[in-house]
């Protein structure tokens, strides 16, 4: 064969070959043509199913089996997670961290052996779960100011019975200094309670205040049973007893190393699986607040417009009575002691015309000119006293106008202040 039909062949291979490439791209883009389009047509069937699907009937797409196999648990119930219908169950335990970087090396010593330990006496799978959550201080802050409002009132019936007693005019120096003393720890303990109040808010407007939680989670599964003839409750049971006991010995192990730990109740697995699934929503809107406004309830109800009312008033009718008590009590108090007070001042005055009788009685024994210079120093020592009574009276009104001017001065300058 010459040069010239080699080349000749060659080229006919070529063209032969592009040929076939081209028809095999054709092929390609017709194929992907028709599966777009095959797929296309099932959406649209799709579409048109749901919306000739009745309003009642739950689509394939949101209904109860698929939820519960996204969320991957059946139930929570005596303090396990139930999974698969039964097949598995779950119990966890809440570890308290320890703050390993500031012990000494025997202490840090100590708690890796123990850990060691812990590790080796495991004859069954755990897992090791860490959560984080924000901090979140609104109970904290609700359960201060409670107790800031009853120091309030505590402070409020302390400063009426303080001025009560001071303008009475009953009790000496040393009683009054007293109860403004006591007066001053109340007022005192109350603006410290509110600065709490308010620094405890201004730090839960930081939302980079973060607590890391640590949780061991251990299952049984009924399967390890074997065969046997107990019914759903006795399997609950059995599961129930084998992961407290798993629980109880993981505690004790954990406690070598300064850790410890407790079973999570139903409640506290409930919050944190409703942490787990609900992150963003839990900070805001928490398990407890859900559980409050009756999420899992058909409808929900408000009291009516006439119970609130009436239930209002009651609390009206019980702070005005307690309130009228206490002054009732307080001036029952100021009688009975201005009684005793005028009773032992007219003391004197009483020994005074008893006396007097006495000498008018005996006045055959002693003599007349006796008994009548006698019942002559009785008067004048009453008269004596009378003015010694009034001098001091018009002392004390005058020391009583002092303190009241006194007390006056501050408003005054608060006023010009203001």
């Amino acid at each position: 064969m010459t040069d010239n039909q080699i080349t000749q062949i060659l080229t006919y291979l070529l063209i032969f070959m592009i040929f076939i490439l081209m028809v095999l791209v054709v092929v390609f883009i017709y194929v992907r043509i028709k599966d777009a389009k095959r797929k296309k047509a099932e959406k649209m069937a799709s579409f048109d199913e749901v919306a000739a699907a009745p309003s009642n009937v739950a689509t394939k797409g949101y209904n109860k089996q698929s939820i519960l196999k996204f969320m991957e648990f059946d139930k929570v119930e005596d303090n396990m997670i139930v999974q698969k219908n039964g097949a598995r169950y779950l119990m966890v335990i809440e570890c308290q961290g320890v703050n390993y970087d500031l012990m000494s090396s025997m202490e840090q010593t100590a708690v890796e052996e123990g850990f060691q330990q812990f590790l080796n006496s495991l004859r069954y799978p755990i897992q090791i779960y860490v959560q984080t959550r924000t901090v979140n201080l609104e109970h904290s802050i609700g359960s201060y100011k409670r107790r800031v409002d009853e120091i309030e009132n505590i402070l409020r019936r302390s400063e009426a019975e303080y001025e009560s007693n001071r303008q009475s005019g009953l009790f000496d120096k040393e009683e009054i200094k007293a109860q403004f003393y006591e007066l001053t720890k109340i007022r005192n303990l109350y603006e410290y309670g509110k600065d709490i109040i308010y620094n405890t808010e201004q730090m839960s407007l930081n939302k980079n205040i973060l607590n890391r939680q640590y949780y061991i989670i251990t299952s049984y599964y009924p399967s390890e049973l074997g065969d046997n003839n107990f019914d759903k409750d006795e399997l609950q049971n059995v599961a129930f007893s084998e992961l407290y006991t798993r629980c109880q010995s993981m505690i004790s192990a954990l406690y070598s190393s300064g850790v410890q730990g407790k079973i999570l109740g139903s409640d506290a697995l409930v919050d944190l699986l409703y942490m787990a699934y609900n992150r963003d929503e839990a900070e805001v809107f928490g398990v407890d607040k859900a559980l409050a406004a009756g999420y899992d309830e058909l409808y929900s109800t408000a009291p009516e417009v006439l119970e609130k009312k009436i239930a209002a008033l009651d609390r009206e009718i019980e702070q005005k009575a307690v309130s009228k008590a206490q002054d009732t009590v307080a001036k029952v108090r100021t009688l009975r002691e201005r009684k005793l007070q005028e009773r032992q001042m007219k003391m004197d005055d009483i020994i005074d015309e008893m006396a007097k009788m006495i000498i008018r009685e005996n006045e055959a024994y002693i003599g007349k000119e006796v008994a009548n210079e006698s019942i002559g120093d009785l008067t004048k020592d009453r008269k004596d006293r009378a003015i010694a009574k009034e001098k001091t009276e018009e002392k004390e009104a005058k020391k009583r106008n002092e303190q009241k001017e006194e007390v006056k001065k501050p408003r005054r300058r608060k006023a010009k202040t203001a």
